[in-house]
This record gives C-alpha cells, sequence and structure tokens, in this order.
C-alpha cells in the first residue's frame, strides 16, 4: 500500500478523461495542470504533496454546471478510487479537502499541517481570480460557456453574488504567500466583473 503512488499513470489517463470531456471549458485538465504547476511551486510548503496533488487530480473530476452536487461527488470518486492506496486518514484528508472545494472555508483539521495543506490547496484552485486581467477575462467567458444553458439575466445575478461573496471575505486567500501574491490583483478583478455584470 505505502510503495503504490495515489496518482499513477494509469488513473492520471483515467482522470484525465473527464477534464477532457465535452463543455469543460474551464474546468479542464488545463485547470489542474495550472494547479498542479502552483503545488510543485510551493511544494516546500506542503507537508504532504502527494495528497494534496490526489486532492488537485479529483476536485473537479465530477462537473456538471446543473448540478449541486458536484463536491460531494468527486470526494467520493476520490474514496472509491484510493482506497487501498493509502490509510483512512490520508484519504479522509484528501476527501475533506475536496469537499471543501464547495465553499472554499476551510475544513476542521486538528492537525495544523493538515490544515496548512487544506489552505494552500484552496487558495491554489482561486488562483485564477488574481490572474492578470486578461487571463481572468478568459476564466470569466469560460465560465460562461460551462453555464450558457442560464438565461442572461439570471446568470448577471447568480455570477455576481458569487463575486460579491467573495469581496465580502476578509480575505479571499487563506495563506500569507497568496494574499501578498493574488489578493489585491483579485479584488480588482472582481470589481471590474461586477461592474460590467451590471452589478
Amino acid at each position: 500500500m505505502e510503495n503504490q503512488a495515489l496518482i499513477d499513470e494509469p488513473l492520471k489517463r483515467e482522470l484525465s478523461a473527464f477534464y477532457e470531456a465535452e463543455g469543460r471549458h474551464y474546468h479542464s485538465l488545463a485547470h489542474i495542470e495550472a494547479m498542479l504547476a502552483l503545488a510543485g511551486h510551493y511544494r516546500a510548503s506542503l507537508h504532504d504533496p502527494e495528497a494534496v496533488e490526489a486532492a488537485i487530480w479529483f476536485h473537479d473530476a465530477i462537473y456538471d454546471s446543473r448540478a449541486k452536487d458536484n463536491e460531494a461527488r468527486s470526494a467520493a470518486l476520490a474514496e472509491k478510487k484510493l482506497a487501498g492506496r493509502t490509510d483512512a486518514q490520508r484519504l479522509g484528508r484528501i476527501t475533506a479537502m475536496i469537499s471543501a472545494t464547495a465553499t472554499h472555508e476551510l475544513p476542521q483539521f486538528a492537525d495544523e499541517n493538515a490544515a496548512r495543506d487544506a489552505a494552500l490547496f484552496l487558495d491554489m484552485d482561486l488562483a485564477i481570480l488574481g490572474a492578470p486581467p486578461d487571463a481572468f477575462d478568459a476564466y470569466e467567458q469560460a465560465v460562461r460557456r460551462e453555464y450558457g444553458w442560464v438565461e442572461e439575466p439570471n446568470w448577471r445575478a447568480g455570477r455576481s453574488a458569487v463575486l460579491k461573496s467573495f469581496l465580502a471575505r476578509p480575505h479571499i486567500f487563506h495563506t500569507e504567500e497568496f494574499r501578498q501574491r493574488f489578493e489585491a490583483q483579485a479584488r480588482q478583478n472582481m470589481a471590474r466583473s461586477l461592474e460590467a455584470l451590471g452589478a
């Protein structure tokens, strides 16, 4: 069990098929690769980088813009696929990180190292919010395409509510590293997006 990689090549191929499915305009393999690159950059800060990488691979595996339980279903998939590859406690940390992407609020871990890894993982998922304006605008357009079935007035109202909820937080990012690198730009991007949405 200990010698088996959490995410081996066959599992990568299996998960990649989810991310390459039709209609994945933002929640695609490119999003996973961007998060994995961030995980590599911050690897020295991670207590269990392999667990974080596993959470990255699974966190958007199930994605249906009409559904409300994508995160829970992605966590359940991770639990099924990773069973036997690691111990129950570690698997619980991985699935808790995946489930936390529903709200981007930190899961309640008693272990400081697990909490730190979860904070960095959630910040990696939101790093696109603090991207340069052109990249952020492309992200917004890609998410809109994923919600192409939503009529424009409803989209504007729903997206505005999401952006306002993030802006209302004392900090968008959980870690000091990501706040310093992305917070100011993220707030500028979202304020500009709200203006474009007419909110």
